[in-house]
């Protein structure tokens, strides 16, 4: 419909009552499922689980390693000890932050198979042997403060887990297609 002058007609539409109460709801309505949403986050969020496996010794963990705020320290015992430098069988405390960033992962990639570890915790020794053999070990490698790990998921390629990583910025993401592992560290954020 158009007025004499030729311009459209803007039907105004009364707010009636139940028109002011069906778009309060709504309103409503959209303040709340976010919230229950977050609500359901929160409560699967309470626990904190990962899987490992050991390729050098064949040993396997699943853990909760955190639960309603706060880290099992006989769990982070156990992870300590899957992620030891088994040349030397020496034993470092991981960065929690470390495994946080691994279960994000884990949860990016939407797996339930284990973390393959190739290389976890290293010893200055075992550091200083792989860097006079490769270019790719840094005389200051983060995997020495027990802050870095080599890994792969069977079923995810490696470029999978890289942009899971990269996506969190949690710290390093390093690809090496051609050793078959991503490097995961939680110094800067930076990608090699």
């Amino acid at each position: 419909m158009k007025t004499p002058v030729g311009r459209p007609v803007v039907e105004r539409t009364a707010i009636t009552r139940r028109r002011f109460f069906a778009l309060g709801a709504l309103a409503t309505a959209q303040l709340i499922v976010p919230g229950i949403a977050m609500a359901r986050t929160r409560v699967r969020l309470r626990q904190r689980s990962l899987k490992f496996y050991n390729l050098h010794t064949g040993e396997s963990l699943k853990t909760t390693y955190w639960v309603n705020g706060e880290y099992r320290p006989e769990q982070l015992e156990r992870v300590n000890y899957i992620l030891r430098d088994f040349r030397a069988n020496e034993i470092k405390p991981i960065d929690p932050s470390l495994l946080d960033l691994l279960a994000n992962i884990h949860r990016r990639i939407g797996s339930s198979h284990p973390f393959q570890i190739i290389s976890g915790y290293r010893s200055p020794i075992t550091n200083a042997m792989l860097h006079a053999n490769s270019e790719g070990v840094a005389v200051h490698s983060l995997h020495l403060d027990g802050k870095a790990i080599d890994i792969c998921v069977e079923g995810r390629s490696l470029s999978q887990i890289r942009r899971a990583a990269w996506s969190l910025q949690g710290g390093g993401v390093g690809y090496y297609p051609r050793s078959g592992f991503v490097h995961v560290d939680t110094g800067r954020v930076r990608w090699w």
